[in-house]
Order: structure tokens, then C-alpha cells, then sequence
């Protein structure tokens, strides 16, 4: 098929659209619709400039581009699928990100293990695995590269909002989610669940914290061909995205275990997306005293449970800070899983997440034991003699 009217067509609905918010995801019924596509925008952009806000989705065969209406492709492509490019936000409770007074949290005055870090017994099995050699995709707002706690454990990693920029943070979110994961200043910094893993910083989140389906899709799709073992996704939305769904799909039959923040909405029978695709591990948050945080979200889409009220870790600037929210709990979580790829590589998707619930320790509440437990470290790795 020539793919020339429709994108002359496109690149006229995009400049009678310039000032519009609105992105859609168009995706082709196959990959050599989508290649015949994307081959002819390459030798169309020198002509029509607007198409170079389209951006191809590879791993879904589809492309983004801002775009209010679109009844116009519906009519002419009925074998495309399009969606809204919706906005995702960060699973972090806004009032700790707003305070001032928490933002600038001294730092310890010497070797510190966060409270969540002890409680899922990481320590305990530091002697067994750290994560060495375990690559960690951290898809967020970027991470602070000058940050010491947090310089041995930092690879490349890329900015999709800026291709020519190193994925520095500007929020703060992804350098505190960095820090639990594989924090590792064993002198007088603190030190997250997994010293020895490697995170790669993915920034496709902005400085408020919000980012495009498309970004997030970008990113899996980054992480899919540079080979990571584990993409953590702390953020999420209340819309089902038949899109991002494809991409997680995609990087799961690749091997790459996604572990995804449950919401802080307090719900008790629902989660937040991707954490509720069956194809991700769905986490919610705990307290100090084993209890389900009483913002979290609850139920049975959750997979397994960690610490995520006020979790002390890295922060832009060099800082500290203290965050609450399941985003706080998911990164708990990709840190365990770094421990135990550490040891046994050949793991796929399906036996991480099967381990993780097993594994866990029941959570006890309301006169009766969940189903759903607190995942725990020595646990874990006793259980993979089994494997």
C-alpha cells in the first residue's frame, strides 16, 4: 500500500492542530503495513515538515503524533487502531513531593540502611547476591548522575524527551526510586536493596511527572533492544491502553520482568495500569508495622506487597528525601528481583513472579491473613533451590 495520501492527509490535520494537547497512538494491522509507512514519512518529512512530530512506535507498529480529531482516519484506514495518547502520572504521595522541608532531609551521618531495606531482609542475604551483573531499566523522570550515593551503579541510559541530553533528573521522583533499588555508599551515604545491580535511567517523565503513553512505549522499546532484565515502572493510570498493553506483552515474550505500582487510591478491589496487566508484577505499599498503607491500593490484582511509607532515599541535588506511595514499594521490589537474577539468570517472567508470592510473608489485618504477602528476601532466594 502507498502510505502518501494518508500522510499528507496526517500532516495537514497536525498544522490545523498545532496548539492541541491531544496525542493519539494509530497502530497498523501488521509490521509490514507499519514499515511501509514509516519508509514513506522518512521520504515525505523533507516536504512536510509537520510529520516530524510523528514519532514510530516500533515494538507495536504504530506511530504517536499530536492529533485532536481523527474521524477522518477512521474512514480511510479502517484497518488501524487508534487510541488516545493519554497522560500517566507518578505513583508518589504529592505531599511529600511538595514539602519543602523534606526536600532538603540532611544526609546520614554515615552508613544507613533505609527501614523498608531491613524489613524485606535484604541484608541478610547480601553474603548470597547484591544484583551484580543484573541490568535494571528504571523508566522515570531520569536520576542524578553527580548524586555519590549513586555513582557506581549508574550505566548510560537515554532521554526520550531530549535525544541530544544525558537523562539528568529535574523532579526528583526517578533519583529517589534509583536510590532503593541499588543505592550503594557504604561509607557514610545509605544503601538500597540491591548495591551491585546496574540501573539504566530511561527519562521519559517531565519535570511534573507526567509523561505520554507513547513515551512510556519508547521506553519499554529501549529497554527490549539493549537486553535489561527488569524495567521498574512506578507510576500508572485508571484507562486501560490496549497499546501499552502490546508493549508490555512485547518486552514479557522478550524475557524482561515488569514491575509495576498499584496506585495510591486507597481501592480496595482495583489497581492502576500497566500494574494490572497479568503480564507485569502489580505491588502495593506497606508501613513500618506490616500493614497495608492505608493509600494504597488493595485486592486481589495485587501480586505482592512492600515498604512504601515514608522510604528515605537519594533525591536530585545530592539530597535526601522522604516519599510515600506504591511507586516507593515497586522499587523494592525490582531490587529483590536483581538479588535473585543475580543468582539464577535463566529465570523468566512467569517463575520471578510465581517465586515472589510464594515466597512472601503473609500480611496479617481485620482478624484474618491476606493472601497477598510482603515479599521477603531470605524467603526468596530458600526458594529458588526449588528452580
Amino acid at each position: 500500500m502507498d502510505y502518501s495520501h494518508f500522510l499528507h492527509m496526517l500532516n495537514d490535520e497536525i498544522g490545523l492542530q498545532e496548539q492541541t494537547e491531544k496525542r493519539r497512538i494509530l497502530r497498523f494491522a501488521n509490521r509490514k503495513e507499519y514499515q511501509q509507512c514509516v519508509n514513506r514519512l522518512t521520504v515525505l518529512l523533507p516536504v512536510l515538515p509537520n510529520l516530524r512530530s510523528v514519532r514510530p512506535l516500533k515494538i507495536i507498529n504504530a506511530i504517536s503524533c499530536p492529533l485532536g480529531s481523527f474521524a477522518k482516519f477512521k474512514q480511510t484506514e479502517s484497518a488501524m487502531l487508534i487510541e488516545e495518547d493519554a497522560l500517566v502520572r507518578m505513583h508518589a504521595r504529592p505531599h511529600y513531593l511538595s514539602s519543602p522541608t523534606l526536600e532538603r532531609k540532611p544526609a546520614p551521618p554515615k552508613h544507613t540502611i533505609p527501614w523498608g531495606v531491613r524489613q524485606i531482609r535484604a541484608p541478610q542475604v547480601w553474603n548470597r547476591s547484591t544484583g551484580s551483573r543484573v541490568k535494571i531499566g528504571v523508566i522515570d523522570t531520569g536520576v542524578d548522575f553527580l548524586h555519590p550515593d549513586l555513582r557506581s551503579s549508574l550505566a548510560y541510559g537515554i532521554n526520550l524527551l531530549n535525544r541530544s541530553a544525558a537523562p539528568f533528573d529535574d523532579n526528583g521522583h526517578g533519583t529517589h526510586i534509583a536510590g532503593t533499588i541499588a543505592a550503594s555508599n557504604t561509607r557514610n551515604g545509605i544503601v538500597g536493596v540491591a548495591p551491585s545491580a546496574s540501573i539504566y535511567p530511561v527519562k521519559a517523565f517531565d519535570h511534573n511527572g507526567t509523561a505520554y503513553i507513547s513515551d512510556i512505549i519508547l521506553g519499554i522499546d529501549w529497554c527490549v533492544r539493549n537486553r535489561l532484565n527488569i524495567i521498574n515502572m512506578s507510576y500508572g493510570m485508571q484507562k486501560r491502553s490496549q497499546s501499552l498493553l502490546e508493549a508490555v506483552r512485547n518486552a514479557c515474550r522478550a524475557g524482561i520482568v515488569i514491575v509495576a505500582s498499584s496506585g495510591n487510591d486507597g481501592k480496595r478491589a482495583s489497581v492502576d495500569f500497566p500494574a494490572r496487566y497479568p503480564q507485569t508484577i502489580s505491588v502495593g505499599a506497606t508501613t513500618a508495622n506490616g500493614k497495608v498503607a492505608p493509600f494504597s491500593n488493595k485486592g486481589k490484582y495485587i501480586d505482592v506487597y512492600a515498604p512504601g511509607d515514608k522510604i528515605y532515599s537519594t533525591w536530585v541535588g545530592g539530597k535526601y528525601n522522604e516519599l510515600s506511595g506504591t511507586s516507593m514499594a515497586t522499587s523494592h521490589v525490582s531490587g529483590l528481583i536483581a538479588l535473585m537474577l543475580s543468582v539464577r539468570p535463566g529465570l523468566s517472567p512467569s517463575e520471578i513472579k510465581h517465586i515472589l508470592k510464594k515466597s512472601a510473608l503473609p500480611l496479617g489485618g481485620a482478624g484474618k491473613t491476606s493472601e497477598t504477602g510482603e515479599v521477603d528476601a531470605v524467603r526468596m532466594l530458600n526458594m529458588l533451590s526449588k528452580y
